[in-house]
């Protein structure tokens, strides 16, 4: 069994007079995991870091441009049993603006900006709700002894 790191998982969300939302978007019928909600996500290019991988993602999937964008404490994984190896996912959050208009890509089929609530309810994995925890407790709560890293964006 191999271990790999060559996806990135982000979490794009936007502070609103109610709180904050996140932003899902639905895999289209064309793709693996049809009909799956999800957050932003994709492969690490060859040369490309982590961070960038995920800039470049927000980009493709969604035309939004990032306002803050940090780390997240936070490590994902799962195992893929048809390769037989462990994939580790760095997580990332992603603030926009509350205006930002999305343009999905043909990955995806729809998008919705939803609670934190209503998001760890749509997504289908542990790590990926325990992520919308995480960012949830640190942009609301002011959870300070979490660690988040900004990325300066250029």
């Amino acid at each position: 069994m191999k271990i790999i790191s060559e996806l990135i998982e982000a979490h794009v969300f936007r502070k609103t007079k109610n709180g904050i939302e996140f932003l899902l978007l639905k895999r289209s019928g064309k793709e693996i995991y049809p009909g799956l909600w999800q957050m932003v996500s994709g492969k690490i290019r060859k040369g490309e870091k982590a961070f960038e991988a995920a800039l470049r993602e927000i980009k493709e999937e969604t035309r939004l441009k990032p306002h803050k964008f940090w780390t997240a404490p936070n490590i994902n994984s799962f195992y893929y049993p048809e390769k037989d190896y462990v994939s580790i996912l760095p997580v990332f959050a992603v603030l926009v603006d509350e205006g930002s208009k999305v343009k999905i890509s043909d990955e995806h089929s729809d998008y919705k900006w939803v609670s934190p609530t209503k998001a760890k309810k749509m997504l289908a994995w542990p790590g990926q709700k325990n992520s919308v925890d995480i960012i949830t407790d640190y942009f609301t709560k002011k959870i300070k002894f979490l660690n988040f890293v900004e990325i300066e964006i250029k």
